[in-house]
Formats: structure tokens, C-alpha cells, sequence
């Protein structure tokens, strides 16, 4: 299958209060995954007219603001309005379809998506009419959650622990949307309900 894994930085937690700083989405496609590098990649970064935000998350992306601080052209800047638009070109693009309403609909992948990332992306104009996430949302967290010991699912930085993958998050968009993409992997050839037993008949598997 074919899926968009998406990853936002913000300046809080809020999406009613607090803003997009930085969107990434990489596509791909289970069926024939690539080398990481070579994956349909998409970054911005978002200049708003003020920014509102806690000083943990402005702290965490002093990075961001210092690229949204610069006055040189950027190709990877755009404004709220121009985020949606330039996503669905990008998907277009990349071989993605829209529905009967010329919606693109994606599933989408992503640490906490259903309830961090989408939030946001509702707050965007053109969500729901150029672009919209499928109601079914991939989420790693599940893959790598210990059933006898965890008692809440897994961080980001717990899942690459057991993934293998050390424990640094980078806390950047395209980054972690590429770590999102190598956690859910090791689950293409195997997945899940072939390992439960007993077994599925055949008609069924």
C-alpha cells in the first residue's frame, strides 16, 4: 500500500492558539520501498505574520525561527495559506489520486497523528477540500508496544530503542517522518496477524 508519512513542528500544542512552523511529508509504497534518501520527499517551513507559542516548544525549534528570521530567498517558505495547496501539487505529482469531490485522500502515517498532527492540519485553509487524511491512520507506537509491561504506547524515542535505531528523536520534521517510515518497515513482510496464533485459513489470508 501506499501511504504519506507527515510529521509537523508547531509552537505549542494548542491548534486553535499555536502554529505550524515546519511540515514534511515523505510517500511510500510498501510494495516496492526505496532507499530512504530516495523517497518522494516534501519540507516547509511557515512564516506567519506573529508567532504564538509556549517557550518549551520555541525553544525546541530555535532552528526554525532562525531559518524564518532570514531575509535571502528560501524555496522551502511559505505562508499558512499556501501550505495545502503546495502539498496536494506535491502528492499530485507523485502519483497520489483525488476522490469523486478532487479531494486528494491519503493515509497517513505519523507519531501521535490522530491526535497531535491532524489537529493542525484542520486549522489549515483548503483541509477537507484539497487535501484530507484517510479516517484510518497509521501510528508506529502500536507495532513496538510491549502488552505486558508498557502501560501507556511506546515515545518515538522508546520505538527506535527497540527498533534498534538508537534513541535520538531530531525533533525535524523530514527526519522524523523518515523515522516513522523506517519503524513501520520491518512489518511489511511479516505482518502482525501472520504472527498470531493459530493461523488464518487460506481463504482468508
Amino acid at each position: 500500500m501506499r501511504y504519506v508519512s507527515l510529521d509537523l513542528e508547531t509552537s505549542g500544542s494548542n491548534p486553535a492558539r499555536h502554529q505550524i512552523l515546519e511540515l514534511a511529508a515523505v510517500i511510500e509504497d510498501s510494495r516496492h520501498p526505496l532507499p530512504l534518501a530516495e523517497l518522494p520527499a516534501f519540507r516547509r517551513v511557515v512564516r506567519h505574520p506573529e508567532y504564538a507559542g509556549t517557550a518549551g516548544a520555541i525553544a525546541l525549534n530555535a532552528r526554525l525561527f532562525a531559518e524564518l528570521a532570514r531575509k535571502e530567498p528560501n524555496p522551502e517558505l511559505c505562508t499558512p495559506a499556501e501550505l495545502l495547496p503546495q502539498l496536494r501539487a506535491f502528492l499530485l505529482a507523485h502519483g497520489c489520486k483525488t476522490d469523486k469531490h478532487d479531494c486528494v485522500a491519503v493515509t497517513m502515517a505519523g507519531k501521535n497523528i490522530a491526535v497531535f498532527d491532524l489537529g493542525f492540519l484542520k486549522e489549515l485553509p483548503g483541509y477537507g477540500t484539497l487535501v484530507r487524511a484517510e479516517p484510518a491512520m497509521l501510528d508506529p507506537a502500536a507495532f513496538y508496544l510491549n502488552w505486558h509491561k508498557d502501560s501507556r504506547l511506546p515515545s518515538m524515542s522508546i520505538c527506535k530503542a527497540r527498533a534498534g535505531l538508537g534513541r535520538d528523536v531530531a525533533h525535524e520534521a523530514l527526519a522524523d517522518a523518515l523515522d516513522v517510515v523506517q519503524l513501520l518497515r520491518p512489518f511489511y513482510e511479516l505482518p502482525f496477524y501472520k504472527q498470531v496464533e493459530p493461523a488464518l485459513p487460506a481463504d482468508q489470508a
